[in-house]
């Protein structure tokens, strides 16, 4: 079915013109790690799904969480102003979801970034790739918003039957999106049209001297140092190693200590967690590995 506009609020369904329908089962869906309760865990997560919420959509909220669960959400991407989806309905063809945030314009993201490079505490921390909790001050002294505050900064349409905007489709993709943004806070900035690489170039370019040597001391002091090799030739050709050179090789104390630093999988389709299951992985992988280094192996 081509796609149509759709008034916001509440439709057909809502006042019993015809039951739910039942969606067909999807395989190699996105699956939402909340399994009950509330989506979002960061404030800025939960201030994007009250947008959603505050649509009054009565039961479809309950069956996006649902669909968002089930793994319906086919897939996602994430363009600036702009997110695609593919929702498995109760129809064969998955609806297309089109979701349009309205841009900031340069000359407003200008007077947005001077003011977080004029305040050292916020360019630090978005340069660290933290969202700070009274962000939202800046742009209401600027007469701006970072999240959608009326319904002409969204544009929102389904290819599936239902009248109402936003459906349950369209609230499966909002609840998603939501713990997507847990995971990266700047995809907002994205949608409101500048990415994170230009908003941290531009911090960085901005913001004062001495305020940038902090920050970069600080990222400093989180790494630990790193040995320089006596000699890079036979360090690479892994010949006559020194003594020692390798220091103490144990099993690590904590498993999958690597890729619990990079975070959340980005929209992770499993049904569990993946640091969950690599967790598990590592741990039986790592008494082997020291066994196979240690020329233990049987």
């Amino acid at each position: 079915m081509a796609s149509k506009k759709r008034q916001y609020g509440y439709g057909y369904y809502d006042f019993g013109f015809y039951p739910p329908s039942k969606p067909r089962e999807a395989k190699g869906g996105i699956k939402a790690q909340n399994k009950r309760g509330s989506f979002g865990e960061s404030w800025w997560a939960k201030r994007w799904i009250e947008v959603l919420e505050s649509f009054h959509i009565g039961a479809r909220l309950g069956r996006g969480r649902s669909y968002a669960r089930s793994g319906q959400v086919l897939s996602i991407e994430v363009d600036k102003g702009a997110v695609k989806a593919k929702v498995q309905g109760s129809r064969s063809t998955p609806y297309s979801i089109a979701i349009q945030m309205k841009f900031l314009t340069r000359a407003d993201w200008d007077k947005l970034v001077n003011a977080f490079a004029a305040k050292p505490i916020y360019a630090a921390k978005l340069m660290a790739g933290e969202m700070p909790q009274d962000i939202e001050d800046i742009f209401r002294e600027l007469d701006l918003s970072l999240f959608p505050s009326t319904y002409k900064d969204l544009s929102m349409d389904c290819s599936c039957p239902d009248w109402s905007n936003p459906c349950k489709h369209i609230a499966a993709v909002f609840y998603l999106l939501g713990e997507e943004f847990d995971r990266d806070p700047f995809l907002i900035f994205k949608l409101r049209g500048l990415s994170r690489e230009s908003l941290i170039s531009e911090l960085t370019q901005r913001t004062p001297h001495e305020e940038k040597s902090k920050t970069l001391e600080s990222e400093t002091n989180l790494l630990p140092p790193e040995p320089f090799p006596a000699d890079p030739a036979l360090f690479w050709k892994g010949e006559n190693a020194l003594e020692g050179l390798f220091g103490e090789v144990r099993i690590p104390l904590v498993p999958a200590a690597l890729p619990k630093q990079l975070g959340k999988f980005p929209l992770w389709r499993g049904t569990a967690p993946l640091l969950e299951a690599l967790e598990s992985c590592y741990a039986q992988a790592s008494p082997k590995g020291l066994d196979v280094f240690l020329g233990e192996a049987g």
